[in-house]
């Protein structure tokens, strides 16, 4: 009998060390495996976030340092032969979608505009800011006129279906119309959660982000579950200048070209641009000596 039990034991010995032995080394595989796909989350066994795609739309304006004017028939604003660049709250938020990317949160960048032939140049400089690749929606020079928040969230929309993206990042506004509706139009289409005006961006799981944002009264902080949506602001970060190594690169990335057509959407104007005007002149000031001096200025100008 005692003979018996200790063979008994002896085997459940034998199987014990077997389990330990295998599990071990499952736990090793799964370390190593896990661990060069993305950020690891330690629970007793390691656990990985599933990896990440951000979409970033990007648009073509006039250079913010530039003096716009006015055509003649007060139409629009002159557009030849003037610099343009990227959207300076779209910059912002490709950065915050590269910074992620840097922290292994996001394992894949993707920059999309819509516009004309000439928007190819604003996405080159997308991908050599970090994106990984880009989609352009191309229309002619003179439809990207009749381009408004509306159709861009739709077509924003069918990109997103097909991409599937966590993340969509898009400026506050564009400084050329400041509609700053696209990105709230977006969600409502996609019925995403949305954080505008972000100042802040922050991963609290592998499902929520923390987005701080300026509000009137201070700051809000939201919990936003993905896929979501975020609008940039301009303390969210300082984008970063495009490196000559970076630009060669970027030639060399893909750029896929489309066409409103192949996302089933046409092109048809809803809002209609009565008339543009520049900003009335305003007069040139003056300086006065003293508050009796002020009191008489002001009468004279019939103020008080």
């Amino acid at each position: 009998m005692i003979t018996e039990r200790r063979e008994r034991e002896k085997e459940e010995g034998i199987e014990r060390l077997k389990f330990n032995f295998v599990v071990s080394n499952l736990r090793c595989v799964i370390q190593e495996e896990w661990h060069q796909r993305g950020p690891v989350a330690d629970f007793g066994l390691t656990f990985v976030t599933k990896p990440m795609r951000a979409l970033v739309a990007v648009k073509r304006v006039i250079d913010y340092a530039i003096k716009v004017r006015v055509k003649p028939d007060k139409t629009g604003v002159v557009k030849e032969n003037v610099q343009h660049s990227m959207n300076p709250f779209d910059e912002i938020a490709l950065e915050e979608a590269v910074r992620l990317k840097e922290k292994q949160i996001i394992k894949e960048v993707v920059a999309v505009s819509l516009g004309p032939s000439k928007s190819q140049e604003t996405l080159r400089t997308a991908l050599a800011k970090g994106a990984d690749r880009a989609i352009h929606v191309e229309v002619e020079e003179v439809m990207a006129e009749k381009i408004e928040p509306l159709l861009i969230a739709k077509i924003l929309r069918r990109i997103a279906e097909a991409e599937k993206p966590d993340l969509i990042f898009l400026g506050k506004q564009a400084i050329d119309d400041d509609c700053g509706q696209t990105a709230q139009l977006l969600a409502g289409l996609l019925n995403w959660p949305q954080a505008m005006y972000a100042s802040a961006v922050e991963q609290e799981s592998d499902k929520t982000f923390i987005v701080t944002r300026e509000v009137d009264g201070g700051r809000e902080s939201v919990r936003i579950k993905i896929p979501a949506i975020i609008s940039a602001d301009l303390r969210l970060n300082e984008p970063r200048y495009a490196t000559l190594p970076n630009i060669m690169k970027a030639k060399n990335k893909l750029l896929e070209k489309r066409k409103p057509a192949d996302y089933g959407i046409e092109i048809v104007q809803q809002i209609q641009i009565l008339e543009v005007t520049e900003p009335p002149k305003r007069k040139s000031g003056g300086f006065v000596e003293d508050v009796p001096s002020l009191v008489v200025k002001l009468k004279e100008m019939g103020v008080v």
